[in-house]
């Protein structure tokens, strides 16, 4: 209806269709997503500052994944629409390290090699400083892995990973029957751990190696395991849920501090949760993040990939570092046994 129109209506009639036009324009744009620090427990304070302020690190990116930092002060990002992995560092210039379809998760491993989640290739990869890269796995009992999504450091010095269908390319065939997470070791052998999930997707180790968190984009939640000395697992069971809007976000990448506190991406930003489920509280993020990993000289600041940038955050926490963590692993796996 144009204003000329409106005009030549009796005033009680223009009234109403102004109301009811600026009603559904309200409905039909959602107001932009803000930072801000949401408590549900007083434990959260002591984790996060109430006066916390986010900062943005870079943008100017596709769709950003797979944090990696380097204690030379810079990360590695992945960038699934642009199919890159970048080197940014924190005064938010990016270098291009290597082109690749649809990169995902990443992790340093003992060696300090930086291990990627190649998508495209289907397989999990070794990258080296040069932008060369090592398949170090794309087969699970001669058939093919789906999309390997994301991937971690474990006590045993195995590479841990998730494969779910989420980034199958369109028009390639599905090969293994579910979507498993993995187990690989140095040998190159890979050793199915469950396949009990829909799509898993973040995945973490307890300090002290006890316990593994993946979570299923799916479902909406996240399971805890019993961790064997083997690296197996058992006693599955749903240690939360992480339910929102079709279009907030869904349970993603993840991280511990070294008190056991859980941080999940998930609906609106990151959910926070102690070592026996309770939610604690949540950052809300003005762009939906992806992952997130501990930076800084001591690891107390979480940087955050969201979408079209990486941000960051102090905490009054520690991280927890899986590829520098293993004497406090191996301890605690010495005392299981």
């Amino acid at each position: 209806m144009n204003r000329s129109v409106v005009r030549t209506l009796n005033a009680a009639f223009c009234f109403l269709s102004i109301t009811i036009f600026f009603f559904s324009a309200g409905r039909a744009q959602a107001p932009p997503r803000q930072f801000s620090l949401k408590a549900e427990s007083p434990q959260f304070w002591d984790l996060v500052d109430s006066k916390a302020q986010l900062s943005k690190v870079a943008t100017g990116f596709g769709f950003t994944e797979g944090p990696v930092w380097d204690e030379r002060r810079f990360l590695y990002v992945s960038d699934e629409e642009q199919n890159k992995i970048y080197k940014v560092t924190l005064d938010g210039q990016k270098e291009e390290l290597i082109a690749l379809g649809d990169p995902d998760g990443n992790a340093y491993d003992r060696k300090q090699r930086l291990i990627d989640c190649a998508s495209v290739l289907r397989a999990i990869i070794a990258v080296a400083p040069d932008g060369k890269y090592t398949i170090l796995a794309d087969k699970f009992e001669g058939k093919k892995f789906n999309s390997p999504n994301d991937v971690i450091t474990g006590p045993d010095g195995a590479i841990y990973f998730t494969d779910p269908t989420l980034d199958l390319v369109k028009g390639e065939v599905q090969e293994i029957p579910f979507q498993g997470v993995y187990r690989l070791d140095d040998k190159g052998n890979v050793r199915l751990l469950t396949k009990e999930l829909t799509q898993p997707n973040g995945l973490a180790f307890s300090p002290d190696g006890k316990r593994f968190y993946v979570d299923d984009s799916e479902q909406r939640n996240i399971r805890a395991y019993n961790v064997g000395s083997d690296g197996s697992l058992s006693n599955g069971r749903i240690f939360g849920a992480e339910p929102g809007g079709k279009h907030e976000g869904v349970p993603d990448g993840m991280r511990v501090d070294e008190a056991g506190n859980l941080y999940v991406t998930g609906p609106k930003g990151i959910w926070i949760w102690d070592s026996e489920g309770h939610l604690l509280g949540t950052i809300e993020m003005p762009e939906q993040p992806a992952n997130l990993i501990w930076g800084d000289s001591d690891y107390r600041t979480l940087y955050i990939t969201a979408t079209t940038s990486v941000y960051k955050l102090r905490t009054k926490v520690r991280g927890f570092i899986p590829y520098l963590a293993q004497p406090q692993q191996k301890e605690a796996q010495k005392t299981r046994n």
